[in-house]
């Protein structure tokens, strides 16, 4: 398995939640890491919270020049990870769908993620890495949720697509259970109990957590196309 010592990883999305988790994790192993985040004051504290040199930078990433900006800023680099996602509405049965709000949402976790891929592989190194991150929602089906479980299979496929039309770069996803990153625990414990409490492990998932499987498929070096579920067993029940 490869090290990251030494190696630039961009997060974008890393100024909390399970994005900041990765930061964290890949500086503790010699890595330089640079993150990325929409809002300057949260990505200014984020980079001045992990230390160790790590570089913080705001970026839109529904603006497609401002993430060719932060490309050309970071200039070369290895590993790309997208955790970046927005909290809009998408649930609704489907004769109560709102189309446009649902529209805005997947331009942070569908678009902003194939905008990063489109300027980040003019940078990123030949045996480098994109890691995006998905959701069990795409795989758990529920009622009332067409358009989450389509947004987040959007998001594996781009990942499958990537892993073919760029290689030998490797693309990969992450696809995340209930991760009690700060949006998760607002959600107030008796929400977190009912979605977990039949779980083969039964509670939600940390951040740092998470954060070991971005770990994994950036250093295997053999592994591309690949979803890895982080789930606490989701997908058997």
């Amino acid at each position: 398995m490869a090290t990251l010592e030494g190696k630039t990883v961009v997060v974008i999305g890393g100024a909390s939640g399970v994005g900041f988790a990765v930061a964290e994790a890949a500086l503790a192993v010699g890595a330089q890491v640079v993150v990325g985040s929409s809002q300057t004051a949260r990505i200014e504290a984020a980079a001045a919270r992990l230390g160790r040199g790590a570089k913080g930078y705001t970026v839109d990433v529904k603006d497609e020049a401002s993430v060719a900006a932060l490309f050309e800023a970071v200039g070369a680099f290895d590993h790309l990870v997208f955790t970046a996602g927005d909290w809009g509405h998408m649930f609704g049965a489907t004769r109560d769908l709102d189309i446009e709000t649902s529209k805005a949402r997947m331009e942070v976790r569908f678009w902003g993620a194939a905008r990063a891929a489109k300027y980040g592989v003019r940078q990123i190194a030949k045996d480098g890495s994109i890691t995006l991150t998905g959701g069990m929602l795409a795989h758990r089906l529920m009622p009332g949720m067409p358009l989450t479980v389509a947004s987040a299979n959007t998001t594996e496929g781009l990942a499958l697509g990537l892993a073919r039309d760029l290689a030998p770069i490797r693309a990969n996803a992450v696809c995340l259970g209930l991760i009690l990153s700060e949006q998760v625990q607002n959600m107030g414990e008796g929400m977190v109990k009912a979605y977990t409490q039949n779980l083969p492990i039964p509670r939600g998932g940390t951040c740092e957590e998470a954060a070991e499987a971005y770990l994994y498929l950036m250093r295997s070096t053999y592994v591309t196309g690949q979803i890895v579920r982080v789930d606490g067993g989701a997908s058997l029940v």
